[in-house]
């Protein structure tokens, strides 16, 4: 197994992407602590897992600092931290409300950072770390109705990069996955004319699954990538190209 005896957080670890990523990592051999803003939802997926699930907001910094803690007081270390957690709340910029900017920079933008620098100490510590952060191929390419999502993914891109620079001489690879049209339980509900669309514009003909992006997440926390730093790898089936 890729990750036997990692300690693992999967921010959103509970739900879509999240839940996918931490029934693989456990698959792999990984401790996996699902945290996610849902009490219920984590402590339902730790126990797919025999792992920890933990509710925390982590536009909140106390929160994650209070999770970080008891992680560490629990397996003694963190390997990996996924950066998964996101929100969306799109709107068009003439419409689009101070709360809707807000909130989806105080998490996809903001936890990004609480759950990294609370994180990063432990890991310099015992000199050896992987930080996997969420982007998507929007925080490069900009949506229509996006602005708040695609500013707090370029961002996540920003910090990537440079985390990478300052963290690579402690031993933390710092890199990014940036999800194109992935097939969630909200987007099976849109319209087959819809999805239809989508399809055609990826040069392979398909949306992609949440496995495709737990499969990359899970190259990166291995030793297989030990070589990779400060990446960006679209998973998105040739959209963006």
């Amino acid at each position: 197994m890729k990750l036997d005896g990692k300690v693992v957080i999967i921010t959103g670890g509970a739900g879509g992407l999240g839940k996918e990523a931490s029934l693989l990592f456990a698959s792999e051999g990984a401790q996996v602590v699902v945290v996610d803003y849902h009490q219920q939802s984590a402590e339902e997926v730790a126990k797919e897992v025999n792992g920890l699930g933990l509710a925390v907001d982590v536009s909140q910094r106390d929160q994650v600092d209070g999770m970080v803690s008891e992680v560490i007081n629990r397996y003694g270390k963190i390997d990996v931290l996924i950066n998964n957690a996101g929100i969306t709340m799109d709107s068009t910029l003439v419409k689009m409300t101070q709360e809707q900017w807000d909130r989806v920079i105080s998490i996809n933008q903001t936890g990004v950072f609480h759950c990294t620098q609370a994180v990063v100490p432990h890991m310099i510590k015992e000199g050896y770390g992987r930080i996997i952060n969420t982007s998507s191929i929007v925080g490069r390419m900009g949506n229509f109705g996006q602005t708040n999502y695609a500013a707090s993914k370029a961002a996540v891109i920003a910090m990537t990069q440079t985390w990478a620079k300052e963290l690579g001489r402690k031993g933390i690879n710092v890199n990014a996955v940036a999800p194109g049209f992935i097939m969630t339980p909200m987007t099976e509900k849109m319209p087959e004319n819809v999805l239809q669309g989508m399809k055609e514009k990826v040069a392979l003909q398909r949306l992609g699954t949440p496995r495709d992006i737990a499969n990359t997440y899970v190259f990166l926390a291995s030793d297989d990538s030990s070589y990779i730093n400060g990446a960006v790898i679209p998973v998105d089936g040739g959209l963006s190209i």
